[in-house]
């Protein structure tokens, strides 16, 4: 089944807001198992918007809306879908009874044109909005549905979540189930053609590929008469993606991030960490500090930007420095064993790299870093060339980081257990 997604609003086309709703809701409808082929976004003018709807309509099985259902005149959702849909729009008393009773209670001015929120089209199922005066409509017309949502994230996405969601999933859908498996250490490109026999075999479920920062996650999708039968279908296909990447797999709980699964790892084998950072400046830590739980584990942090800090907090030779320079294998290496040193911790990780735009020279160019991790006192140390601006280099420097800290905990445990055989 296909959806399709309008984003309305002249604001969205100026760029004076970011249209973070088509995001949020591309991502709900990948979970619900609908296939989104088309993206729309049209100002406040009624003849372009009718034009869209139509369109919409004409290739697509559920078409959803967002924004254009405030009060004022250039809010012409409503009015437009429900003239393209030919139904006449009445007064819903349930709907001006909720929108007088938000303006009492917070002692707020009611103005005439209010009621425009509360007036619906014929044979509309109308969606209350707990959180502002805009209801959201759906509309069914035979195979075809459309969805009214109001503009704001903070009405749109409970709206969604609590009653478009259950409507969506309940009538004729069936029952979606998904699960993902996360990935790190393996780009796109290879982990598809790892799963490339299971992408071209695949039918009910399916197997969906999305590339994030350093990490590359797999969405597996069933749909079924009841969600027992979704499960039953998508897990074997979990435990074959398992077997096929190994320890390349971090978690297949949607809900874990990189760094939570790191910090899990950190508790789960009793081991504390310090992080030492250059050109990430922090970065490192606040990722690692964002986990619920981390006091246990997380011991210190070292932002050492100058090469006076990397000497007398780190302990960095002066001579390694200039003879090296700070943006070297070497100096990684010493900075984690300075940190392990003076924290006591028995896993420290450093980054050091050129950000940019300036700095970067033939022979260390900006995008240049060095990572390195020690656990109880083995060091390893990974050299790469990052691409994008300051930002990017110093985001895929901290998940780079991240990702060779799990790496290096997981060898280490692995080489133990090879000893004691």
């Amino acid at each position: 089944m296909t959806v399709e997604l309008i984003s309305v609003g002249t604001e969205l086309l100026l760029g004076n807001i970011v249209n973070t709703n088509a995001a949020y809701l591309s991502e709900k409808c990948a979970d619900l198992g609908l296939s989104c082929f088309f993206q729309s976004v049209v100002g406040d003018n009624e003849e372009r918007l009718a034009a869209v709807l139509k369109t919409a309509l004409e290739r697509s099985d559920i078409v959803i809306l967002s924004g254009g259902l405030g009060p004022t005149e250039d809010d012409l959702t409503k009015e437009v879908t429900a003239k393209v849909m030919g139904r006449k729009l009445f007064m819903h008393e349930p709907s001006k009874k909720r929108i007088a009773e938000y303006f009492v209670s917070r002692n707020l001015e009611l103005t005439e044109n209010n009621w425009k929120q509360a007036m619906m089209p014929e044979g509309a199922i109308v969606v209350d909005n707990e959180n502002g005066t805009a209801p959201g409509v759906i509309i069914e017309d035979g195979e075809k549905r459309v969805l009214l949502l109001p503009g704001p994230p903070n009405e749109m996405i409970p709206m969604f979540e609590n009653c478009m969601i259950p409507y969506l999933a309940g009538s004729g859908l069936g029952v979606i189930f998904s699960q993902t498996v996360k990935i790190c250490g393996i780009g796109e490109s290879k982990a598809e053609m790892m799963i490339k026999d299971m992408i071209d075999s695949q039918t009910n479920p399916t197997i969906a590929t999305y590339a994030k920062n350093c990490e590359v996650h797999l969405r597996v999708t069933a749909k079924a008469a009841d969600e027992k039968e979704a499960r039953k279908l998508v897990k074997p296909v979990i435990k074959e993606l398992k077997n096929r990447f190994g320890l390349y797999v971090y978690t297949t709980n949607t809900d874990i991030t990189l760094e939570k699964a790191v910090v899990d790892l950190l508790v789960a084998n009793k081991l504390t960490v310090s992080t030492v950072e250059s050109c990430t400046g922090g970065m490192l830590a606040a990722r690692l500090i964002n986990v619920s739980g981390v006091s246990d584990v997380y011991k210190s942090g070292y932002i050492t930007y100058s090469n006076k800090a990397k000497r007398r907090i780190l302990g960095v030779k002066k001579g390694l420095l200039e003879k090296k320079g700070a943006v070297s294998e070497e100096v990684a290496k010493e900075m984690a064993k300075g940190a392990a040193a003076i924290s006591k911790a028995e896993v420290t990780v450093s980054i050091t790299g050129i950000a940019g735009p300036e700095g970067g020279t033939e022979e260390k160019p900006v995008g240049l870093v060095y990572i390195a991790c020690s656990v109880c006192g083995k060091v390893k140390v990974k050299k790469y060339n990052f691409k994008g601006n300051r930002a990017k280099i110093r985001e895929t420097a901290v998940s780079s980081a991240l990702i060779l800290m799990r790496q290096c905990i997981l060898e280490y445990y692995s080489e133990k257990a090879f000893d004691r055989k």
